[in-house]
This record gives structure tokens, sequence and C-alpha cells, in this order.
């Protein structure tokens, strides 16, 4: 047992330990050109933040009006995904340090992402962070993907960890409210800044309203000792 009291932390991936969302915008303008959907913006992509590629890609199928079937354009997305993930995706520094911190200390480590496993494993290890984060679980692996929590359930079961005991880090609403629902707790470092007032956001133990900027290894470490302490 690790010097934090037995707490095991559950990443989020994309968004929260790595800048994969730039890819996974020009993953999704290139799809939706190849298909006849010329005008994808960025603010078009800020609402799918914290979802499932799967969800929505089909969601993609509802709004636009698309024909293939959402295996088909799940197929597209995911083959230029991976293409980019495996050359330019970036691991934020202070999350590379928390990392290294809590694996040096013997905390039970996992990622629990909406990306496809393909895509968490090329991320994991083109950034190095495989070396540390062993139990990996995919929405596509689950029932539900976020906002449900059966993502973080499924981490949770895999470290034969307590629910009560787990630590999300999150940067998507979705994400923190599959926390809220699967009884963990949350640090929640949101990605867009304007949704830092999501409700979702408000049942976060630790809100870091500006995101990457303001999140340091230390402060997230301090805040889990106390968490430790007071459990």
């Amino acid at each position: 047992m690790s010097t934090l009291g037995g707490i095991s932390v559950v990443f989020d991936l994309d968004g929260t330990l790595v800048d994969s969302e730039p890819n996974y915008y020009e993953a999704g303008r290139w799809t939706l050109a190849a298909y006849g959907v010329p005008d994808f913006t960025w603010a078009d992509h800020e609402e799918y933040v914290g979802i499932s590629t799967q969800e929505t890609v089909a969601d993609w199928k509802r709004r636009y009006g698309l024909r293939a079937p959402v295996e088909e354009l799940l197929a597209a997305k995911n083959r230029r995904y991976l293409e980019l993930a495996r050359t330019s995706t970036r691991a934020y520094p202070e999350m590379r340090k928390f990392v290294e911190l809590l694996a040096g200390e013997g905390v039970p480590l996992a990622v629990a992402s909406g990306s496809s496993p393909q895509a968490i494993e090329a991320i994991l290890s083109c950034t190095g962070l495989d070396a540390y984060l062993r139990t990996v679980v995919s929405a596509d692996e689950v029932a539900h993907g976020k906002p449900a929590p059966d993502v973080f359930l499924e981490a949770a079961r895999r470290l034969g960890a307590s629910p009560a005991d787990c630590v999300v880090l999150e940067d998507a609403a979705p994400g923190a409210a599959a926390a809220h629902a699967a009884g963990m707790r949350c640090i929640a470092v949101p990605y867009v800044a304007a949704q830092a007032d999501a409700p979702e956001f408000a049942t976060a133990g630790l809100l870091l309203r500006g995101g990457q900027a303001e999140f340091t290894a230390r402060t997230a470490y301090d805040w889990l000792t106390r968490e430790a302490g007071a459990s």
C-alpha cells in the first residue's frame, strides 16, 4: 500500500494526460470532409470533448444526415487519428510528473478513456506513459461511455479497488459526471475554459478552473494527501 492510504488514481486520457484534442479535431474534420461535410469547425469539435469516438460518430450521422454506416465512419476517423497520434501527441509535462510521482510511491494507476483500445495504446506508447499506466479501459469495452460510470467502474474492478477509494482526473464535463456517478472523487482540469462553470464540474473535489495552465503535480499530490488523511 502506498503512503496515500490505499487511494487509486484513474486518468482520463485525451485532454487530461495528453494534448490530443487537436489531433481528434483534425481527424474529425478530415473524415467529415471526405463524406461531404466541408465546414466542421473547432467550435463544433468542442461540443464532443469528453464523448466517446463511437458516440461522436453516431451523432455526426444524425446531425449531418450521413448515409455511410456508423462503423464505416468510425473506421475512417480512427484510421486518420491513429496516423496523427503515432507522430504528434504530447503529454502535458505536469501530468507526466504527477504520473511518475504516483508510480514511484506504488499508487495503483489506470487509464479510462472514450478512445479506442488501439488509440489508447498508440498514445501511451509514443509518449512513454505505458511504462507507468498498464491498466487501461476503453469505452469500447463497456456498455456505455461517459457520462455513464461504466469505464471508471471497470477500471476500479481491474485495479481491485473500491470506487470510494478511487480518484479520477478529468478534463470534460461528461467525465466529471461519470466519476460522480461511479462514486469516485474527482480532480477536474477543464479543457474548455468556458465549460468550467458546468454543473458537472461542481461535483469535483478539486476544480482547477484554469485547466492545464493551473495544474501542477504538487497541487494535485497535496490534495490527494489531504484526502488520504481524511478518509
